[in-house]
C-alpha cells in the first residue's frame, strides 16, 4: 500500500534562457536611414521555491520529475521588447531542505510560510542594437545574445518541525506514548519497526497550551551507517528543540542503551548532542516500587528521568510537566534562537548518495509502472524543440527580421526550372 507521507523527491529543474536582442535597421517610406530600432530580448523564467504551511509532505511533487521554466522571447523591430518567461513557483512544506543531486552539496532551506527562495535564476535578455547607438556609431550592426539557462537536478528532503522528538530502539513504546498524549493514531503492534514513517501529534497542556511531538521509526545500532530505517528518518529530529529518549524498564542495561542512542545521533550529526534531553523509562507497569528504586541508582546522572506507562497512564502528567518546563527554559530558548539563525546543514556523503538516489528512483518507478523499470527512457535526453540551436538561431540575419522581409519563390518557376534541367540531360 502506497504511503501518503513522502519526505524525499528528486526533480530535474531548469530555468529559462534569455531572449536575444534584435539587430534591425529602420527602413520606411520617406525615411530610408531611420537608424537602429532593434528591441531587447525578454528575461527567462526562474525556478522559485515557496513555503506553504498547507502542505505537510512532498506528495504533490512525487511524480513531477521535470520542472522547466519558460524561455524569454527574442526582441523585434520597432524597439519591441521580447516577452519575459513565466516564473515557476514550487510550493513546499516548511522545513524543506534542497541538495544538489550530483554533488550532494547543500543548496537552500525553506523554513517559513510564504518564504521565497530563488533556486535557479532565469537568463537575462540580450540588448538590441538600439541600445548600442552612439554619436560615433549611429548604426550598430550587432546585438547581444541572451544569457544561457541554468539546470540542476535537486533532492528535496523534508525535516519535520516539532518541539519534542522521540528517540528509542524498536518496540520502546514511542507510538504508544504518542497515541496516549495526543489524538494521533500511529500503527501499534508487538514487533520491531511497526512505525515505518514519522508521525506528528499535538500534545495538549494546561490553559489551552500545547506542543508538537514527533515519532520516528526505531533506531538500531549502526543506523547512522544506513542500517535499519534510522538513516532515512533521523533528519526529522534535527530541528526538534527537545529530545525525549525512551527506554523500556525491562532492559538489561538502561545506561548502555542510552549511550548507544547517543552514539548514533553523534555519528549522524554531532550538533544534535547540544539539544536538551529527557529520559523516559517506559513500560513501568511491569515493574514494582522496589525494582524502580533499584533502577534509579543505575540511571544516567546528566539528565532528568521520568518513569512512565502509556498503557496505565502512570507518570504521563509528570512527563508533560517536565517537557513543558524544558521547552520553556531560558537556556533552551536561547539555544533555539541560535540554532534557527546558524543551523548548518551538512553536505550529503557521496558514498551513500548514489545508493540513496537509486533506491528512491526504484521505489518511484515501481509505483508508477507497477514493477521494475530497467529500460532507459529513450526520450530522457531529448530537450524541448525550443532548445535546438539552428544556424539561424546563432547568426543574426540582417534582412530577415520578420515574415514581410522574406522573398517567396513562385512554385511555377520551380517546376519550369526542373523541366529545363531534365531536357538538358
Amino acid at each position: 500500500m502506497e504511503s501518503n507521507f513522502v519526505d524525499y523527491v528528486k526533480i530535474q529543474c531548469r530555468s529559462g534562457k534569455g531572449g536575444r536582442g534584435s539587430m534591425h535597421l529602420r527602413h520606411v517610406k520617406y525615411n530610408p536611414n531611420g537608424g537602429p530600432d532593434g528591441g531587447d530580448g525578454g528575461n527567462g523564467g526562474s525556478i522559485i521555491l515557496r513555503g506553504n504551511h498547507n502542505f505537510w509532505t512532498l506528495l504533490h511533487l512525487r511524480y513531477q520529475r521535470h520542472i522547466y521554466a519558460e524561455h524569454g522571447g527574442n526582441g523585434g523591430r520597432d524597439k519591441c521588447h521580447g516577452t519575459n518567461g513565466k516564473d515557476i513557483y514550487i510550493d513546499v512544506p516548511c522545513g524543506t531542505v534542497v541538495y544538489n543531486a550530483e554533488t550532494g552539496k547543500y543548496v537552500c532551506d525553506v523554513m517559513e510560510d510564504k518564504q521565497e527562495v530563488v533556486l535557479l535564476k532565469g537568463g537575462r535578455g540580450g540588448l538590441g542594437n538600439f541600445q548600442f547607438r552612439t554619436a560615433t556609431n549611429q548604426a550598430p550592426r550587432y546585438a547581444q545574445p541572451g544569457e544561457p539557462m541554468q539546470e540542476m537536478t535537486i533532492i528535496m528532503e523534508l525535516k519535520l518541525l516539532a518541539d519534542v522528538g522521540l528517540v528509542g530502539l524498536p518496540n520502546a513504546g514511542k507510538s504508544t506514548l504518542l497515541s496516549a498524549l495526543s489524538s494521533a493514531r500511529p500503527k501499534i503492534a508487538n514487533y520491531p519497526f511497526t512505525t515505518l514513517e514519522p508521525s506528528l501529534g499535538i500534545v495538549g497542556y494546561r490553559d489551552n497550551q500545547s506542543f508538537v511531538m514527533a515519532d520516528i521509526p526505531g533506531i538500531i545500532e549502526g543506523a547512522a551507517e544506513g542500517k535499519g530505517l534510522g538513516l532515512r528518518f533521523l533528519r526529522h529530529i534535527e530541528r526538534n528543540s527537545l529530545l525525549l529518549f525512551m527506554i523500556p524498564g525491562d532492559t538489561d542495561d538502561i545506561k548502555k542503551e542510552y549511550q548507544l542512542l547517543l552514539n548514533e545521533l553523534e555519528q549522524f550529526n554531532p550538533e544534535m548532542l547540544q539539544k536538551h534531553r529527557v529520559l523516559a523509562v517506559t513500560k513501568c507497569d511491569l515493574l514494582d516500587e522496589e525494582l524502580i528504586e533499584m533502577l534509579k541508582e543505575t540511571l544516567p546522572d546528566d539528565l532528568q528521568v521520568v518513569f512512565i506507562s502509556a498503557v496505565t497512564g502512570q507518570g504521563l502528567d509528570e512527563l508533560k510537566d517536565v517537557l513543558w518546563k524544558e521547552l520553556n527554559s531560558e537556556s533552551n530558548k536561547i539555544a533555539g534562537v541560535i540554532a534557527g539563525d546558524t543551523l548548518v546543514h551538512r553536505d550529503k556523503d557521496l558514498s551513500y548518495l548514489a545508493a540513496e538516489v537509486y533506491d528512491e528512483d526504484r521505489d518511484a518507478d515501481e509505483e508508477i509502472y507497477g514493477g521494475d523499470n530497467d529500460e532507459d527512457d529513450e526520450f530522457d535526453d531529448i530537450e524541448e524543440i525550443d532548445d535546438i540551436e539552428y544556424v539561424d538561431d546563432i547568426e543574426y540575419v540582417d534582412d530577415i527580421e520578420d515574415a514581410d522581409d522574406i522573398e517567396y519563390i513562385d512554385i511555377e518557376d520551380v517546376e519550369d526550372l526542373e523541366d529545363a534541367e531534365e531536357s538538358n540531360k
